[in-house]
């Protein structure tokens, strides 16, 4: 029996690790080198808005690893700050080369931060969202120079593009809008083309990406929905269409660090994307520099009603709609108390300040450029952490504003007992016991908890519910995590489960998820098709390029049977409610044949490259069966978070469980299994520790005392080591030199036969 999930889960935020290019730990020298006549272009009165990418090139180097990248594309970027002295850039090295990335990123942003004084609001803020569970940017600081100049110190802010909502939500195939001033959110009818509108030269709701089909449906009925639905009803309405739970724990940050110049009072800086996968739109913050006491016009921002905030006389449908539903409005204020006890601790939170602060004063005092739009001197850089500034927006210092704001809402505060909240909802294929593996999140403000799975078989009325369980067993790994779990039975002959779930805590406050539908797990059979997903890659960052020179995800199609299978009938999917995504070519696939597919969501380079992308924070692909069978699924996974080129296949070929190997793609997965068991038992091969971040230490036992050679491959069988040794010798030290994590295989041999093998996988800090 194999099945799949309709609906696969909700409201993913898998928050990517700090790349090399984003630790915060030291500060990073980017240099650009552009021709002096395009840098006097570039620099020339009347050129501030142009968005032309000059050629320049590129240079890292954070003390550890540096790098260096050409022709890549360099401008201006910003609004209000491409007039100031102080200018933003964009860096884009997709540009000039379609495909290329640096550490993952098409883009960086960086931004001058000219307004704040301390040069560390917005970076704090991104801190804080992220601890909130907030998909946003990473960022850190960094020194720019051109041309070999000290340009200054400047806050490196990830772009955000179709990579960022691949990375946090795992599909990018969805609208993304970028919102600017005037973005109130307030309806404008049913029509999609009245959200159009132009302001400044811009969209007010920019669409981001699916340019060419430019719909605004989905945009203008989230607004409606926001906007129009009965009080009583908007729970249930709101909910199908937008993740309010994520989005009152942004309201959270907001409104502590007083985010005035975001769509609550100014309408303006923020993005929404429509996340296919839930079919709910997602907030993504933006643009954090008027935070912690920067204020313009407003006044009393530290002590500003966290009840009453929003802007006095316009509309703000999403602070004001969202908190007059007492559901809402509890969950808002438990959240802002456990944010305030947890995150906002003095001598931790300060700490972390001080760090940044006596990192970045050096270049503060060397940056020239810094005191040109507001006059801020080095002085005023150092007091402002500690006191307000005679300039009139910057009316608290950043350590004040934020004791102040704490004790000012933990007063204003009204937290009541809150109903739990049901996170997410995932199912899993049949465990050997042919049960269906059920998995939800949930938290509240008691632990004591009764969660259950309730469910229908086949439409039937009957309904069944079972408890889950966050007890370390019966399927939980980690106990105490939220993570409830369990399963429900799947009857031979059954095709349709509709199930809820359900949590109930001591006060016998109720919550069902969703709240107003079924999730839906249909079962469909497709026998004798021995096609299988036999291997794929996320995250292909290095390991193997397509015949355009690019690093694509991939998967491999492998034929198990007998005969060539015709596929010209087939389809090749990442969306379990659209299994035809992708049709395969006419053409087949022999016997015992492994066929490498591109999954790029770039058709033009050729038949066997997808019209989707692999998400690297996890997702389901399937293979699905001609029309005339409704799609029935010959073989589909849901994988979870995959490391950077590391492949997940099935040992063995076809009929094997999935799991993390070495790549191989267009060939059998079992050809390093093959070199395992020709290993010799009498020599013992140690290496450790084993994940390693920086030395691996090998060492070998040479019971006989041989000359022995040792050899150490990467996963496309390049030698990395080569060395004999001494009989004496039986120890070394080894580090990769590759900024990259990566997996690596050693080999011990004597006169060319294989003694030992181990392998060992390397993270790069």
């Amino acid at each position: 029996m194999l099945l799949f999930s309709v609906l696969l889960s909700y409201a993913q935020t898998p928050f990517p690790n700090l790349e090399p290019v984003f630790v915060d730990e030291v500060l990073p020298r980017i240099d650009i080198i552009i021709p002096a006549d395009s840098l006097a272009i570039l620099f020339a009165p009347g050129n501030e808005d142009s968005d032309y990418h000059w050629h320049a090139r590129f240079i890292f180097d954070n003390g550890t690893i540096r790098d260096t990248v050409d022709d890549i594309g360099f401008r201006f970027r910003g609004n209000t700050s491409r007039n100031a002295a102080k200018k933003s850039y964009k860096v884009s090295f997709n540009t000039y080369s379609p495909g290329r990335r640096f550490y993952g990123l098409e883009k960086m942003n960086l931004n001058g931060e000219n307004n704040d004084p301390s040069v560390i609001r917005a970076k704090l803020s991104w801190d804080l969202l992220r601890r909130l569970g907030i998909p946003a940017p990473r960022a850190n600081h960094i020194d720019l120079y051109i041309n070999g100049e000290y340009f200054g110190l400047y806050i490196h802010v990830e772009h955000i593009d179709d990579r960022f909502v691949n990375k946090r939500f795992g599909n990018d195939n969805g609208n993304l809008y970028k919102c600017l001033w005037p973005a109130d959110l307030t309806y404008l009818g049913d029509d999609p083309e009245a959200y159009k509108g132009m302001q400044s030269g811009r969209r007010t709701y920019e669409l981001q990406t699916n340019k060419q089909e430019d719909d605004y449906a989905d945009l203008a009925l989230f607004i409606g929905v926001l906007n129009n639905t009965p009080i009583e009803d908007l729970p249930c309405e709101l909910e199908k269409v937008f993740n309010v739970d994520a989005y009152l724990r942004v309201m959270v940050y907001d409104l502590f660090a007083a985010n005035w110049d975001g769509p609550i009072f100014n309408k303006n800086n923020f993005y929404l994307y429509h996340n296919l996968e839930s079919g709910q739109f997602e907030y993504i913050p933006f643009d954090l520099d008027n935070t912690f006491g920067i204020d313009w016009f407003i006044g009393n921002l530290a002590s500003r009603d966290i009840y009453d905030w929003a802007h006095p006389t316009e509309a703000r449908p999403i602070y004001d709609r969202i908190l007059a539903i007492a559901e809402y409005r509890d969950r808002f204020s438990y959240y802002f108390k456990k944010f305030l006890d947890e995150q906002i601790q003095p001598t931790e939170l300060q700490a972390n300040i001080d760090r940044l602060k006596n990192m970045i004063s050096s270049s503060a005092e060397q940056d020239s450029l810094r005191p040109m739009d507001y006059g801020f001197t080095y002085q005023d850089f150092l007091d402002s952490y500690d006191q307000a500034l005679g300039q009139q927006h910057v009316r608290y210092g950043l350590k004040p504003y934020i004791s102040e704001r704490k004790s000012s809402a933990l007063q204003q505060l009204q937290v009541n007992n809150i109903s739990p909240i049901i996170e997410s909802a995932t199912d899993r294929f049949p465990n050997p016991e042919g049960r269906i593996q059920i998995t939800a999140k949930v938290r509240d403000d008691n632990n004591s908890l009764a969660v259950q799975v309730c469910y229908r078989l086949d439409n039937q009325a009957t309904i069944i519910c079972e408890d889950l369980f966050d007890n370390g067993q019966n399927g939980d790994e980690v106990a105490g995590d939220g993570r409830y779990n369990g399963s429900i039975s799947a009857p031979s002959g059954v095709q349709l489960i509709n199930y809820t779930i359900t949590a109930t805590d001591p006060a016998n406050l109720k919550s069902v998820f969703p709240r107003c539908e079924e999730l839906v797990i249909a079962l469909n059979r497709s026998e004798d098709i021995p096609l299988y997903i036999n291997e794929f890659m996320a995250s292909n960052d290095s390991t193997i390029a397509d015949e355009t020179g690019e690093y694509d995800d991939w998967i491999e199609i492998y034929n198990g049977g007998t005969e060539a299978i015709w596929l010209g009938d087939k389809y090749l999917s990442d969306d379990p409610m659209n299994p035809s995504k992708w049709a395969f070519p006419d053409t087949s696939i022999q016997q015992g044949e492994f066929m490498l597919l591109w999954a790029d969501e770039d058709q033009e380079q050729g038949p066997l490259h997808t019209n989707f992308r692999l998400a690297k924070g996890g997702e389901f692909v399937g293979l699905f069966d001609s029309e005339t069978t409704n799609f029935a699924l010959i073989d589909g996974i849901e994988y979870a978070v995959q490391a950077a080129d590391t492949a997940f296949g099935r040992l063995p070929n076809g009929t094997g469980d999935f799991q993390a190997m070495p790549p191989t793609p267009g060939a059998s997965n079992e050809r390093f299994v093959n070199i395992a068991a020709s290993i010799g038992a009498s020599f013992e091969l140690v290496a450790f520790p084993n994940p390693f971040s920086e030395k691996l230490s090998i060492r070998w036992k040479n019971p006989q005392k041989y000359k022995l050679e040792l050899v150490i491959v990467d996963l496309l069988g390049r030698k990395l080591y080569q060395q004999t040794f001494s009989p004496h010798t039986n120890a070394i030290s080894w580090q990769p030199q590759t900024q990259n994590s990566a997996l690596y295989f050693i080999f011990l041999y004597k006169n060319k036969r294989l003694l030992g093998m181990k392998k060992v996988m390397y993270r790069h800090k």
